[in-house]
């Protein structure tokens, strides 16, 4: 076997090649030599610059790693190289990514000089525990479980709020799943839900749900405060209340006090939110003690009950702040006489008196215990729902009672409910507890391991939070008197909070705890919320939010706070945290709504960049939690889930048509190419019924030598006639070689774009390059449109100036493509005089829109006029039809007929029948066809010339000294003579002297026969027929705002093309505005149904 040895020898060339880039290679390998520094020296190229950076790297990273890129083992890629990084480069960029966190923790930082200069990027640390789960606890548990469960559960009974508990939590844990499927689906950097909707969804979604998100936020915030002024002024400084006597005094102290504190915590926000960042934790620990001590006091409840007693007059509860009340007799001195509470129910304490309380004199008062603890049995009572109306007392069913007639004035001694509730009221009271899932998502930035955390943390909180729910409610049905939990702010329990009734050691324990976690939760959504809003204005998707994307210095979003403070205190300005409540659980649902519709669509779209961490979703999971969002918001309030809907449609509606666009790789995007495709594979079942037939155009324009549009009222004609519908389908061919042109039609393509918006023009535009124009042409007629999307209408231009050219390759590339079009079976519409055409700023408010239906071709003729009248401009023009009559029709038998069609058609229209009678061929039409004849004969011999041939030759020259743009209806291909560009070399013999001698012997005589030349028949024949019909239709149509006729065939043989020309020019003279109509060949327009 052989064998092989391989020797290492010095690339010279490779030496070589480097010298002639520019590069100065130090390798330390080739002279077998070991050298302490092995780093290649800095590139330059030979103008003494760096070579140019990769768009992927940065300049600081550009100087270490150039000569990289020439690397031997990749010399092969080497150009590839200079725009596109090497793997490895691409992963160190990977590996440093950093996220820019949303949240305030750089504000400290930033106040500090030092800091700023030292700006090096901290990695993330936080881990499950404190960077999501805690957090979403905080964000979890807030002012409902302290000031409303109790409530819930006492009107509701145990089992339906464990039904509300359940529903709300199962909405939150289905929505935890679709987050924590889209959170792992790659770096989320910071934002939340907005940035994953927006993400997801894209950027109308994004925006509508992220300002729900917002405004939901921002209500959260009034909510918070509501509630910490509703303990302050109830439980913790009652006397503080500035009004007492009104019915609305409560709501009237809550608007002074909420807005006082609304105001100082926009203060601490502004000034220092590096202290409510600090202070996050004291908060969190307030909500832990405090739902500790409702815990310890229920167990406690079973040995020793609290001693809470409540005052029943009959089976009503009194509403008694001195216990000692509580009888009718007392004794004074030894001596039995009337207690205090008579001198409520009887106006001069008097038992004998005739305005003494029927009720309060028929029962008897008595004390029971409000707590009875948790082993009392209590729960049977409490297991079902007492709904109560507005002002209805509150009564214990199990006590005996007179019913007696008693006064309203005495209503006020009695504990009556505040409010009707229902079902629906609760829940939507309720949710907005479970509610701060996103708290984790929100953090995603400081996370160590986002797509671990997340998940993790927040289904954990939530099965945290949903079975302290669970318990509490079946602990408050346990252990509390129902006429107790009935009591929303503790009337009967000397105005103490319920909860606070029930928790160990002491009532305060829950108070105090309650309201610095109530103020936290305030500060925290306070800071949050501007950071949203100042999220959404800096993605530039909605204008007139783009001024809340500034702020400070340090990035603090000063505008967008004062905004929110704004919006804050409309909600302080309702005044109660019950009708607030459902305002912000309305927000909140449509968040989490479309939370689940982006995991579904993610999901169901396969989409190949979808590919979570996270396994245990499903789109089925997904939703029916958009189902129970959209069922819980019409379940808690009709009305409020109607008004946030609409606010969401605006939203949408306002991004979709104002805001800026943006290509985020949405899934609706990916929904509207699944939704295409399946329409495409549909629409290829066969060809439309007559009755879905619509001109689906193929526009082909010309374009100047700037690229600019040369006749932009086609497009405006294109706009009128299809209204939005249908395909547009905008083309055009440059002249020139692919890779060479390339710019060129990216640049064409702009133009066109730019004046499609200009003229609303809603379709495509499709711009070829072709070495032949009239190729470029065909290419379009036969590629343009996908599967059953495909035009079967052109529309093309007039070839303006064709008898003054020489050039004949203008009008033979249009009559080639009038020939394409009929070979496609497809229509084709000429506008002649496009220029006369209305803009889509002028209207007609009269006119008419005459038909000259000479020939059928399907109905085309009949169509458009329908069509066009659909759009403003022409709206209020009338429509006339004419048909021409020969000799031997009956021509009143004609009309009737197609009045009856027209009828049949539903179209109005008049109806005129045109005689045209056989006469003599007259002189003019004779000296016409003649004159066309020689011309034509006379531009024949011109170009056969050898003058002309020198003179074509030094134009093709000239052509291609110069980058010029292609004409659309002019050719490369056609009469032009292959000469080289340099010098014409010609050798005269003695053959080619006499030749040219008897050339110019011949000119005379050619001269004398081209003015005895006789026209052919068959050309005065059609000659006679455009020229009576042009006199007709000038005569009945010349003030008419749009002609439309059947536009002629051309004919068989090409030799007549240039005739052709002459007959159109000649049927169509003196007319200002003239659509000339071919059909396609099938039926358009039909009488059925």
């Amino acid at each position: 076997m052989p064998h092989f040895t391989v020797v290492p020898v010095k690339d010279q060339a490779q030496a070589r090649y480097d010298s002639l880039e520019g590069i100065n290679w130090v390798d330390y390998n080739d002279t077998g030599q070991d050298s302490p520094d092995h780093q290649d020296t800095v590139t330059y190229d030979g103008h003494g610059n760096h070579k140019e950076d990769s768009p992927f790297l940065g300049s600081a990273d550009a100087a270490g790693k150039k000569n990289d890129f020439y690397d031997r083992n990749l010399a092969l890629f080497e150009e590839e190289l200079d725009i596109r990084p090497k793997v490895s480069s691409l992963l160190s960029r990977l590996v440093n990514y950093t996220n820019v966190t949303q949240g305030a923790k750089e504000h400290e930082e930033e106040e500090s000089a030092e800091a700023s200069r030292r700006k090096t990027p901290k990695s993330p640390n936080m881990g499950t525990l404190m960077g999501v789960y805690l957090p979403c606890l905080q964000n979890i548990f807030g002012v409902i479980l302290f000031l409303r469960l109790t409530w819930i559960v006492g009107m509701a009974g145990i089992i339906q709020s464990l039904m509300i508990v359940l529903m709300c939590c199962s909405c939150t844990m289905l929505t935890a799943i679709s987050m924590s499927a889209i959170a792992t689906n790659g770096v989320v950097p910071a934002g939340g839900a907005y940035f994953m909707i927006s993400r997801s969804l894209g950027p109308e979604f994004g925006g509508a749900v992220g300002l729900c998100f917002y405004l939901g936020t921002t209500f959260a915030s009034a909510m918070y405060i509501l509630g910490a002024i509703e303990i302050f002024l109830k439980y913790l400084v009652p006397q503080a209340a500035i009004f007492h006597t009104s019915d609305s005094a409560m709501l009237n102290n809550m608007r002074v006090y909420g807005s006082l504190c609304l105001s100082f915590m926009a203060v601490v926000v502004f000034v220092g939110v590096k202290y409510v960042n600090k202070l996050a934790s004291l908060f969190l620990a307030c909500v832990i003690i405090s739902i500790v001590s409702i815990y310890a006091g229920a167990i406690k409840s079973m040995t020793h009950p609290p001693e809470f007693p409540i005052c029943m007059l009959g089976n009503r509860t009194l509403k008694l702040d001195d216990l000692s009340m509580c009888t009718k007799t007392e004794i004074k001195e030894n001596m039995t006489g009337n207690s205090a509470l008579w001198e409520r129910f009887c106006p001069l304490g008097n038992a004998s008196s005739d305005q003494c309380d029927d009720y309060f004199i028929q029962n008897n008062v008595t004390k029971i215990q409000g707590i009875p603890g948790l082993g009392s049995g209590i729960i049977r009572e409490n297991l079902w729902g007492n709904y109560l109306q507005k002002g209805e007392i509150l009564e214990k069913a199990g006590l005996q009672s007179v019913n007696a007639h008693s006064s309203i004035e005495n209503f006020i001694n009695y504990v009556s409910a505040d409010i009707t509730t229902s079902f629906t009221l609760l829940v939507g009271i309720f949710f907005p507890s479970a509610t701060g899932i996103m708290a984790g998502s929100n953090r995603s930035g400081d996370l160590k391991d986002a797509q671990k955390s997340i998940p993790v943390g927040t289904i954990l909180a939530i099965t945290t939070t949903s079975l302290v729910y669970i318990s509490s409610v079946v602990l408050f049905g346990s252990c509390i008197e129902g006429v107790v939990l009935r009591d929303k702010f503790g009337d009967a329990v000397q105005k103490n909070l319920v909860v606070g009734t029930l928790s160990w050691p002491s009532p305060w324990v829950i108070v105090i705890g309650s309201f610095f976690s109530t103020v936290g939760a305030g500060l925290q959504s306070l800071t949050g919320a501007p950071r949203l809003l100042q999220a959404i204005a800096k993605d530039n998707i909605i204008p007139f939010l783009r001024v809340f994307g500034h702020g400070k210095a340090n990035g603090e979003p000063t505008w967008a706070l004062l905004l929110t403070g704004l919006i804050a205190e409309l909600g302080i300005l309702i005044a109660s945290l019950d009708m607030v409540a459902p305002i912000l659980s309305m927000f909140f649902l449509m968040c989490y709504l479309f939370v689940n519709l982006a995991c579904a669509v993610q999901t169901l779209l396969r989409t190949p960049n979808w590919r979570p961490r996270f396994r245990y979703y499903h789109w089925a999971l997904s939703f029916l939690g958009m189902s129970m969002c959209l069922a819980l918001m019409f379940i808690s309030s009709w009305y409020y889930a109607i008004v946030a809907m609409g606010i969401a449609g605006m939203i949408y509606k306002y991004i979709e048509y104002q805001g800026a666009e943006k290509e985020w790789g949405d899934g609706i995007r990916g929904l509207s190419l699944s939704g295409a495709r399946y329409a495409l594979l549909r629409l290829e079942v066969g060809p439309p019924h007559t009755k879905n037939w619509r001109p689906q155009l193929l526009v082909l324009l010309k374009l100047d030598e700037d690229l600019h549009v040369k006749y932009p009222r086609l497009l405006t004609f294109a706009s009128q006639l299809k209204a939005g519908k249908g395909l547009t389908i905008v083309g055009s061919v440059i002249q020139g070689n692919f890779l060479d042109s390339f710019g060129e039609m990216q640049a064409a393509e702009q133009a066109i774009k730019n004046m499609m918006e200009i003229e609303r023009v809603k379709g495509f535009c499709q711009v070829v390059v072709a070495t032949k124009v009239r190729d470029g042409i065909v290419h379009l007629i036969q590629s343009c449109g996908l599967g059953g999307m495909k035009h079967n209408t052109v529309v093309m231009g007039w070839p303006y100036g064709w008898r003054q050219s020489e050039d004949p390759r203008a009008w033979k590339t249009f009559i080639n493509t009038v020939r394409c079009t009929t070979a496609a079976h497809l229509a084709l519409m000429v506008p002649k005089n496009v220029s006369f055409y209305p803009s889509n700023h002028e209207r007609f408010t009269d006119g008419n829109i005459d038909v000259w239906w000479i020939v059928h071709d399907g109905g085309m003729l009949m169509l458009l006029p329908f069509l066009l009248k659909q759009h403003k401009v022409w709206r209020k023009c009338k429509m006339r039809i004419f048909t021409v009559a020969q000799m031997d029709d009956n021509s009143i038998q004609m009309k009737k007929d197609l009045a009856t069609f027209l009828y049949q058609l539903r179209i109005e229209a008049e109806v005129e029948v045109v005689e045209m009678h056989d006469s003599d061929i007259s002189a003019y039409t004779y000296e016409r066809t003649l004159m066309m004849e020689q011309r034509s004969q006379m531009l024949r011999q011109m170009r056969l010339s050898s003058a002309e041939r020198q003179r074509e030759a030094q134009l093709v020259k000239d052509r291609h000294s110069l980058v010029r743009m292609g004409s659309l209806y002019s050719d490369e291909e056609e009469e032009v003579v292959e000469v080289p560009p340099e010098k014409v070399h010609m050798t005269w013999t003695r053959e080619r002297c006499e030749a040219e001698r008897r050339n110019r012997n011949n000119a005379p005589e050619n001269f004398r026969e081209l003015m005895s030349l006789k026209p052919d028949q068959s050309n005065v024949r059609r000659m006679h027929t455009a020229v009576k019909l042009n006199e007709v239709i000038v005569n009945r149509s010349h003030d008419a705002r749009l002609v439309l006729l059947n536009m002629p065939g051309p004919p068989r043989n090409t030799d007549g093309d240039e005739n052709y020309m002459e007959f159109l020019e000649v049927l169509t003279e003196g007319l200002e505005r003239v659509l000339l109509v071919r059909g396609g060949g099938r039926e358009v327009i039909t009488i059925y149904s």
